[in-house]
């Protein structure tokens, strides 16, 4: 990870990171300790803090910058961070956060403006208004949302990077077949996550903490579909119209087995279900991929059915 320094002298390594998740946990003798989760900008990394006090120690939450020193280790095949001292960070501290903090690789201001500029385009009024109002809505937290908790695009700003990648693959595909309803399919893309904005717990960081109450009890899909409701009967949006761009949101994961409440059973929630996965899997690849070595494999993808992804030498 980029955070670390090391001491020649001691062997410890320090620096700043933030606590993407802390739990307090109880070891088999019963004294306390932490299980964290330490990420900045290159990379993530397991942690943990064998001789939590919480009486003497500062209150790490989940989200929180820290400054931190121990000794890396290896346990089961996996690097893991024993932690020796840990502390908030404070006003003394200089911490450059684009250093800690994994973002998309497009300014969110460019993907938001992008977007915002296809829905402009749509021909269809009805959507064209539908969409621009829901954007406008969520356009402070979609500046820098992550699209995931733990798994693709979990950066801050990348749910703006998956909604601009799918919506560029829906326009690349929309450009072969002339038979499927561009705006209709452009809609879907750029709205099909849009609930994710309700479903994780986000902090100033960018990066999910954890799922709200919603988020839980309701997920992306069904709440994407509520809220479109709301908004559709807001703006008057067609009865038909709103139904099939509902169904793309509950139907976009194509599997009941993946949280899909029905499959796709029209050709744009099935284009919108096959690019979503596309996408969501080439990123899922490519990050696994990043922290391999030439002529290496990955280690096990639990999103890719626990396969190992080989890197090229060439790469």
């Amino acid at each position: 990870m980029h955070f670390i320094t090391a001491n020649a002298t001691t062997g410890a390594v320090e620096g700043y990171c933030i606590a993407k998740t802390v739990e307090q946990k109880t070891t088999a003798k019963g004294q306390l300790y932490l299980d964290l989760s330490l990420i900045d900008a290159e990379g993530e990394i397991g942690a943990k803090f064998w001789d939590y006090r919480p009486e003497t120690h500062s209150n790490i939450t989940s989200g929180a910058i820290v400054k931190v020193r121990g000794v890396l280790q290896v346990y089961n095949g996996q690097d893991q961070f024993r932690v020796e001292r840990i502390r908030l960070v404070n006003d003394k501290d200089t911490v450059p956060m684009e250093e800690l903090v994994p973002c998309a690789p497009i300014p969110a201001a460019n993907m938001l403006a992008e977007i915002r500029g296809a829905a402009e385009r749509f021909e269809d009024e009805h959507l064209r208004a539908l969409v621009l109002d829901i954007l406008n809505e969520n356009e402070e937290r979609l500046l820098y949302w992550p699209a995931a908790f733990r798994l693709h695009h979990a950066v801050r700003g990348g749910l703006l990077w998956h909604t601009l990648s799918v919506l560029r693959l829906a326009q690349a595909v929309a450009g072969l077949y002339k038979n499927l309803n561009a705006d209709l399919l452009f809609a879907g893309a750029i709205l099909h996550d849009i609930e994710k904005c309700s479903e994780f717990e986000v902090p100033a960081t960018g990066l999910a903490s954890g799922y709200t109450r919603r988020g839980n009890l309701m997920g992306h899909l069904v709440s994407g579909a509520v809220y479109l409701e709301q908004k559709g009967k807001q703006l008057h949006t067609p009865e038909e119209t709103l139904l099939l761009l509902q169904h793309m949101l509950i139907s976009h994961h194509g599997e009941p087995e993946f949280g899909a409440a029905v499959r796709p059973l029209f050709l744009e929630a099935e284009v919108l279900s096959q690019l979503d996965l596309l996408d969501a899997r080439i990123n899922e690849v490519d990050a696994a991929l990043a922290v391999a070595a030439p002529g290496a494999f990955t280690n096990k993808i639990w999103a890719m059915e626990n396969r190992k992804f080989y890197r090229p030498t060439f790469s």
